[in-house]
């Protein structure tokens, strides 16, 4: 028998001595009056508090026990004249990781730590599990993320990431309120999925007999909202899209979009600069961020950089010249910037193979990269003065992307041209293209004022300003491989 196998065994025989007793180990008891930070400042006074056990120590007529809950952590003095002999007959069944309430008198130990000088003890729920050993930990890091309700018990480092992150969420809810925008909730489930040029999940359902896909973005419904009155319109929530996952990426992310009404892509780039200079101040009391060994500066202004000239400082390649796929894929081959498996079919993918390869890393930021070729933007409107670009940006930090935003075309024969385009590639091979929505033709025929809106990737700006180096620190559980498929690698 395992070790673990021994514990558990041993706990289970526990279990039934409470309830041959007539304590219910798993009781809906529950009888706190203060939590533990204020018990902390009550010397002198009795208290009633409720915990979980993380350490016993001690033996014969003293036994001593911390106990925590989500605002602190205090010691309890067990002393057999106070408690008693019925209070230590339970006491020998208590267990680390059981949860218990305790009442009595805060006071000082000969030591001079805060205690709580127990009375009355009861377990009002019993662990069957060990924790593991306090200082190592789950020292696996996948299985850090794999039993993350562990890695929050043992480190309140990882507790106060995602605490961070709840406030992080709430200043950008609260930014954009008072900005006047209307936060609306979107369809997760979708006919046809749209909105960012990315491969979806599907799923089936039964009732309709129909295939529905996962939401790759809430673009296209927070634009029909636009066509319906609304001026200013943001959604907080769940993205999905089946590619692969890395340092940045994973299946199941959470996203804010917002669209705005009669402006452009010119004024989101300072209402962009205003909202993250607020969150930061608001998060760090300052406009630096460390992050990875490096400071970065978020005082304005920020640099605006064309999209073709970040090409011809780092690769001397100018996209004006060579716009082609064909003329891109030979450059590509002469230069061996993209390795055999790399290649892409269509010119926006290509362009964006080699951009992610050898620029993008080094823009540290914070950077605005603006006017990125129209074949990357199937949503975007064009240039004024140049068609052959969008009016678009994207915000690169620390070498990621951060914000994709730009005006929103609205002219429904135009969209309805580049979705043919992009389907194209598709029947070409191309992994990745985005698709025709006709509801969404049919909207934009009704009519669409000029627009402008971008999408922000949560966990990116939360692994950013907590200095996590993975967004799977940032996210409580991450997409992982299940235990029975590694099993069959195996």
């Amino acid at each position: 028998m395992s070790t673990l196998d021994r514990i558990k065994k041993e706990r289970i025989e526990k279990i039934k001595k409470l309830r041959k007793m007539g304590i219910n180990p798993y009781s809906s008891f529950c009888c706190k009056t203060q939590d533990i930070k204020k018990a902390l400042s009550m010397i002198g006074k009795k208290v009633e508090i409720v915990g979980r056990i993380f350490s016993l120590r001690g033996h014969g007529k003293l036994v001593f026990a911390d106990i925590k809950d989500s605002t602190g952590q205090i010691q309890l003095m067990f002393k057999f004249d106070l408690l008693g002999k019925e209070g230590f007959k339970l006491l020998d069944l208590v267990d680390v990781g059981d949860f218990v309430y305790a009442k009595g008198e805060v006071g000082k130990s000969m030591r001079g730590e805060i205690s709580v000088f127990v009375e009355k003890i009861k377990i009002i729920s019993k662990s069957i599990r060990p924790l593991p050993e306090k200082w190592h930990g789950l020292q696996d890091i996948e299985e850090r993320y794999r039993q993350r309700y562990v890695d929050l018990l043992l480190r309140d480092d990882v507790k106060k990431v995602f605490l961070e992150r709840t406030k992080i969420v709430k200043l950008i809810r609260s930014f954009l309120d008072d900005s006047g925008f209307v936060e609306v909730e979107t369809p997760i489930l979708q006919p046809v999925y749209g909105g960012a040029t990315a491969r979806p999940f599907i799923t089936h359902h039964n009732t309709l007999n129909e295939d529905l896909y996962l939401r790759i973005s809430d673009e296209l419904y927070l634009k029909r909202l636009i066509v319906g009155g609304f001026e200013k319109v943001y959604e907080i929530g769940k993205d999905f899209r089946n590619e692969g996952m890395d340092k940045s990426h994973n299946p199941e992310f959470t996203q804010v979009e917002f669209y705005w009404a009669y402006v452009d892509y010119h004024k989101l780039m300072d209402f962009t600069e205003e909202m993250i200079k607020f969150i930061i101040k608001q998060t760090k009391g300052k406009l630096t961020v460390e992050y990875n060994g490096k400071e970065y500066d978020f005082s304005s202004p920020w640099k605006r950089v064309s999209y073709k000239d970040i090409f011809v400082k780092y690769l001397d390649l100018d996209i004006d010249k060579i716009n082609t796929e064909k003329q891109l894929l030979k450059y590509i081959k002469s230069k061996q910037l993209l390795d055999k498996g790399e290649i892409e079919v269509g010119y926006a993918n290509l362009l964006d193979k080699v951009y992610k390869k050898h620029i993008r890393p080094k823009l540290e930021g914070p950077l605005f990269l603006m006017n990125h070729p129209i074949e990357m933007k199937p949503l975007a409107k064009r240039v004024d003065n140049d068609n052959s670009k969008s009016a678009s940006f994207q915000l690169l930090i620390a070498g990621e992307e951060f914000i994709n935003a730009y005006n929103e075309l609205n002219d429904p024969l135009d969209q309805k041209q580049r979705w043919i385009d992009e389907m194209e590639i598709g029947n070409r091979g191309g992994s990745e293209y985005q698709v025709l929505d006709e509801d969404y033709i049919r909207a934009l025929e009704y009519g669409m004022p000029p627009t402008a809106g971008w999408g922000l990737g949560v966990d990116r700006l939360v692994a950013f300003l907590t200095n996590q180096h993975t967004i799977k620190d940032v996210i409580l559980f991450p997409t992982l491989k299940s235990v029975k498929t590694i099993q069959k690698e195996v």
